[in-house]
């Protein structure tokens, strides 16, 4: 795959936040992408930065790298509570915006985002990036040809083996903390690009670890005409589960194992390095062949492309607000009791629709 844009000047970007998922993830894939420069990077964190990137302007808080004057495009990997009010900020500084999952806190604070980007005529995005893990692109495909016949019933997962509660925010009691809002969108996200929206959310989130503060475990059922969908998640499962497990009117159709790209992005392994995106061995008991394999730059190729060319948003605002809606119904499901509706309007409904296809 080709990530290159000759004869255009590249976008520079302000990363905000440079934790896990800014250092690791983000700042090698904004890396691996022709047509990106990261030029600011804003965080606490100097002397990791320094030794990491020292090429990179550093801006000491979040606010000054959302509204630098030399950036064209925010990135945001900070703690969940901020991205809502630093997207804004940038937005409303001039600057195109990717937030990272989850889009926000709050459905209102979903749409008012959404609403401020349209109105100043700026890109926003959500950085959904398991859109281009290897095996959901194998199950997509599957869909599309039709092999497995009327598909009734799916489960997905996402699971860690996590016994000890960690110091860090994601497990402490903060607004946006635990796994419904860290895994979640990933899993809400693909489900609706797979099926589109459900009729109704039932399920509920719990704290099964000794010592965890937030809900460390799931399991929700997105409700569709003749087709349950079941997103779970825990930090307690050690043993290898099915990553998907999908049933159809002609046969079922099984993954094990984890996307790679995520533990070698953290172990310090370069995406423009061998064998990344490269295409997977022939599927088999008819799957198909998946053209290439995940590959989370696309992500970026396409923001670039988006901005430099004219290409479509791979993650809209809309589609972010639907994740966030299958979130609130989530919890109101959990508090009281039953299956919850999405609550969109119709015209969220149909802007959803119409993005989607």
């Amino acid at each position: 795959m080709a990530f290159s844009s000759p004869g255009r000047a590249p976008l520079r970007v302000a990363l905000l936040g440079f934790g896990i998922a800014g250092r690791s993830i983000h700042a090698p894939l904004i890396q691996g992408v022709d047509g990106l420069v990261l030029q600011v990077v804003a965080s606490r964190q100097e002397e990791a930065v320094r030794s990491t990137l020292p090429h990179v302007t550093l801006c000491g808080s979040h606010e000054d790298g959302a509204t630098h004057a030399d950036v064209d495009l925010v990135v945001i990997a900070t703690a969940n509570d901020r991205h809502a009010p630093l997207a804004e900020a940038a937005l409303r500084a001039g600057k195109h915006v990717v937030v990272d999952k989850p889009f926000t806190i709050t459905l209102a604070e979903a749409r008012a985002l959404r609403a401020l980007a349209e109105s100043r005529g700026l890109l926003l995005s959500v950085f959904h990036n398991r859109r281009w893990d290897t095996d959901f692109l194998a199950l997509k495909a599957l869909l599309a040809e039709g092999t497995l016949g009327h598909v009734a019933h799916v489960e997905s997962r996402f699971d860690r083996f996590r016994p000890e509660v960690r110091t860090q925010w994601r497990e402490q009691r903060v607004p946006g903390a635990g796994v419904w809002f860290d895994l979640g969108p990933h899993l809400v996200d693909q489900a609706l690009q797979l099926f589109g929206l459900p009729e109704s959310v039932s399920g509920t989130r719990e704290v099964l670890r000794e010592g965890a503060f937030v809900d460390d475990w799931f399991q929700y059922t997105l409700v569709y005409p003749r087709r349950q969908v079941v997103l779970q998640a825990s930090m307690l499962i050690a043993a290898l589960m099915p990553r998907f497990a999908v049933h159809g009117s002609r046969g079922s159709w099984l993954t094990l194992g984890r996307e790679p790209q995520v533990p070698r992005l953290v172990l310090g392994e370069s995406p423009e390095g061998a064998g990344w995106g490269e295409a997977p061995p022939p599927g088999r008991d008819g799957a198909p062949t998946v053209a290439s394999a995940g590959d989370y730059r696309q992500y970026y190729a396409g923001i670039r492309d988006a901005l430099l060319g004219g290409a479509p948003n791979p993650v809209t605002p809309i589609q972010a607000v639907a994740v966030q809606a299958v979130l609130e119904a989530g919890i109101r499901a959990q508090e009281r009791g039953g299956a919850q509706g999405l609550d969109l309007s119709e015209a969220e409904r149909a802007a959803f629709d119409a993005g989607a296809a």
